[in-house]
């Protein structure tokens, strides 16, 4: 049986209407006779979204008692059991109450796809795990319900369900959402329209963006190398020169006119010289492209024009800017520029910008050389002027006489500007035919292929011997020109990935996408296995296809015994080997460091719990045997035989007993609760409340007049998980009194602010310096000289941890007048959309 199929309706908020669409698919299929039922589907009692729901077949849910409440989950055993064609399952990214089967609704839909089901399911953008720092910017609410990016990313379907800010709060007002009584908050706070209007352009950003990735692997697989203006890309053609700024500058208001337009640097290091570029500059204009949202690629070409229409075309480019050529008049004799050919050779699909600058006419250095040494153009022109020169030449001096001298010396002029033009051969060429046509015509005998005169044999031995030189000098010369721009590319490439290790770019998909561009490549993947008779396993690749095998890549670069860099999409020629091998060994550098990095986060992990575990031995050595020693000594005096305790004596003696009980209790309940929050079990189960039905029970624990409660009535609800936040401030009211002084009770006071609510524990004991105010939340701290039975140092950290856990935060403060005061900061209902089941942002339309 193979994978189901997951289909996602992805919305910008709350009340968009995915819920509805996903129930009206849900009809249109079984009215095609589709085997489908309902997993788990939350209508949040809205009539509209609960009619949908008649005629279709819904699987009974589990019961899960939590904490004295009762709840229900999608029940996945009974849902497997039914196996039907088709599962609609509501709110992808919600926590499941403890106790369920998964701890994440979307790990229950892996198993449902695992055994050939398909999915229908909804999530909302802020659910998205990357998205949580933006979501939390735009609406001031942190999303403790996440689902991982790549959960949504495999779906084989995403349809978004979009719908206006204005529209939206429409619904709201008409009681369509939410209750009448919560209508004015949400619409005053998590549904105001510039929230809205945020969450909207996330929702189709993202999924233009998985458009796009689909789009890219459709041109990948057939092939396609048309440019398709589905969206606009503009591509930059930088020349390390400071008129770089201006046209980065220029391309991003482009890129702003269209809506998700895309900027993209691109400097190619081309193999002639033609380079002004500076380094430094370059760096500049990399931290400014990508401050303006865009990319910077460095790449590698022969022929500038057409390696950059290449790297447009790849990217599915619709725009090129380039910059007003730098040369003066007269350097157009050396060709068109970079500018004017890629106008004539972009075709109708690509838009060509030449955006005038500072820098425009005032001059830069042109190349002596073009291509492979001396150029195709270059050569051909040799050719044509070695051979056809001395014919010309011998017809204009059969008109005139000029003597022999000056005859050798006009055809040695011709041997010299072929050999300028064209290099060796066309200048040997040169020089054997203007010596066959000097012997034939102007050396007597005339018309006779001999010599009479000995001097003239001399004098054109010398003249092939000039020839020769000068042209063995041009060619040299061109020699050393293409190594030298070559080791100058490959310098730039050197440094680059001197500049990554500097930078502590420690991505290897990032690295080999870099490959993959500086060599035009279709896909690369760094390859390894444990031994020679071992299979090869991909450590990582990009592009589509990627090799699997060394054997199976045009290109394969070994690195160490069992590691080997593999591209595929062309042949390299093998002086672009040696900078092959320096990314190839970068690369092997980058993986070690990954995976170092994560031996170190094992080790500091480990280390961590060393120290727990260590702390915890000696409070168990100390703290703990302290209550059960004095719990032995009151039991053992109680049945010993020797004394007649009077009732007083056994009433002391009994509330010593309970007296260390209670401590041993409290202490234990702390050290388990540490565990839950180092190992990460503690799951909230958030619910709105009111403080003084919590608080008040957080006091039970110490004498009836060392704390004050001042708890308005008018507070709002608050959204937290009520067995933690009682655990919070029993301990923070606890360590207050055991530094208070016993005629100072502590004050327990809460106040709203904003969308938030906080409560104050203060005391008027010794205080806490500024240094060490953060330093008190560790466990097993204790700052200063502890009064006895302090305990072990957790009770502050665990009260931070739950804090932390429902969203909120713990912080301390100095008293005024002297005095510690703690600050417990939750978030108010009125802050949320919904807080009815869980957390308002898994509310599903």
């Amino acid at each position: 049986m193979g994978r189901g199929k997951l289909r996602i309706y992805l919305g910008a908020a709350p009340g968009v209407g995915k819920t509805y669409a996903m129930l009206s698919e849900a009809h249109r299929r079984v009215e095609r006779g589709t085997d489908c039922v309902v997993a788990f589907v939350e209508h949040h009692h809205r009539p509209r979204t609960e009619v949908m729901l008649h005629g279709l077949e819904q699987v009974p849910r589990k019961h899960l008692d939590y904490r004295g409440s009762a709840f229900t989950e999608m029940d996945v055993d009974a849902v497997l059991l039914r196996a039907p064609a088709v599962a609609l399952v509501d709110e992808l990214a919600h926590t499941n109450v403890p106790g369920s089967r998964n701890a994440k609704r979307w790990q229950d839909v892996e198993e449902l796809l695992a055994a050939g089901i398909d999915v229908v399911s909804t999530v909302n953008i802020q659910h998205l795990e990357s998205l949580g720092d933006v979501v939390e910017s735009i609406t001031g609410v942190r999303q403790r319900e996440t689902v991982p990016d790549e959960v949504v990313r495999r779906a084989d379907q995403i349809e978004l369900v979009d719908m206006s800010p204005q529209a939206l709060r429409r619904r709201m007002a008409h009681g369509n959402i939410y209750k009448s009584d919560k209508v004015d908050a949400a619409l005053s706070n998590y549904f105001r329209p510039g929230n809205l209007t945020a969450l909207r352009e996330l929702a189709l950003l993202w999924v233009a963006d998985r458009v796009d990735e689909y789009l890219t692997e459709y041109r990948s697989e057939h092939r396609v190398s048309k440019i398709w203006g589905s969206r606009e890309r503009i591509v930059v053609g930088l020349t390390g020169g400071p008129e770089g700024r201006t046209l980065i500058r220029r391309a991003a208001r482009l890129a702003e006119k269209g809506a998700g337009g895309e900027v993209m640097a691109v400097y190619i290091a081309r193999s002639d010289g033609l380079t002004s570029a500076s380094p430094k500059e370059l760096a500049v204009q990399r931290t400014l492209v990508e401050d303006l949202g865009g990319t910077f690629h460095h790449v590698v070409g022969d022929d500038i024009p057409v390696a950059l229409l290449d790297f447009a075309r790849g990217v599915n480019a619709t725009q090129i800017v380039l910059g007003s050529s730098r040369r003066k008049t007269w350097q157009y004799v050396f060709g068109p520029g970079v500018g004017a050919t890629v106008a004539r050779e972009s075709g109708a699909d690509l838009d060509v910008h030449i955006v005038t600058h500072d820098e425009v006419a005032k001059g830069r250095g042109l190349p002596v050389a073009r291509g492979a040494r001396l150029g195709r153009s270059r050569i051909i022109w040799g050719w044509v002027v070695g051979v056809g020169g001395p014919v010309v030449l011998a017809l204009l001096l059969n008109t005139i006489d000029l003597g022999l001298a000056n005859d050798m010396l006009l055809f040695l002029t011709v041997t010299v500007a072929a050999a300028l033009l064209g290099g060796l051969f066309p200048a040997l060429a040169s020089a054997a035919f203007g010596s066959l046509l000097l012997n034939y015509f102007y050396t007597p005998p005339l018309h006779r292929l001999t010599i009479a005169d000995p001097k003239n044999i001399v004098a054109i031995a010398i003249f092939v011997g000039v020839a020769v030189s000068v042209a063995s000098v041009v060619d040299l010369a061109a020699r050393r020109t293409h190594q030298a721009a070559r080791l100058r590319a490959e310098s730039e490439i050197l440094s680059f990935l001197a500049g990554s290790v500097l930078r502590g770019e420690t991505s290897l998909e990032a690295l080999l996408e870099r490959v993959r561009e500086t060599f035009g490549m279709e896909s690369v993947a760094l390859l390894e296995r444990a031994g020679d008779v071992d299979p090869w396993t991909c450590a990582g690749s990009v592009g589509p296809r990627s090799p699997k095998r060394p054997e199976d890549a045009d290109v394969d670069m070994p690195v160490g015994d069992h590691m080997a860099l593999a591209l595929s999409g062309r042949v390299l020629p093998a002086s672009d080997r040696r900078v092959l091998a320096a990314f190839a060994a970068q690369a092997a550098v980058v993986l070690d460091r990954q995976r170092l990095q994560h031996e170190a986060d094992q080790a500091k992990e480990l280390a961590e719990g060393n120290r727990i575990r260590t702390a915890l031995l000696a409070a168990v050595s100390h703290d703990l045997r302290t209550p059960l020693a004095a719990i032995k000594a009151a039991v053992s005096s109680l049945r010993s035989d020797d004394v007649a305790w009077s009732e007083e004596d056994q009433a002391e003696l009994l509330e010593a007993i309970e007296e260390g009980a209670d401590r041993l209790d409290h202490l234990v309940g702390n050290l388990l609760d540490m565990s839950r929050l180092q190992t990460g079990t503690v799951t909230p189960l958030i619910r709105e409340i009111d403080l003084d039905e919590v608080v008040p029970m957080a006091l039970g624990g110490v004498p009836e007049d060392s704390a004050e409660l001042d708890i308005p009535e008018t507070l709002p609800m608050v959204a937290v998980d009520p067995g933690l936040l009682e655990r919070a401030v029993a301990n923070l009211v606890e360590n207050a009194v055991k530094y208070s002084p016993t005629d100072e009770p502590v004050l327990v006071s809460a106040s709203a602010m904003a969308n938030r609510v906080e409560v104050r524990v203060v005391d008027r004991g010794p205080g806490v310096p500024d240094e060490a105010k953060d330093r008190i939340f560790a466990p097993f701290q204790r700052y200063g000289d502890a009064p006895r039975g302090a305990g072990v140092g957790l009770g502050l950290a665990v009260a931070r941890g739950f804090a932390e856990a429902m969203g909120g935060t713990l912080n301390a403060e100095d008293t005024p007048g002297g005095g510690l005061t703690m600050v417990l900061t939750v978030r108010a209902v009125d802050s949320l959309p919904d807080l009815a089941t869980a957390t308002a942002e898994r509310q599903a339309s």
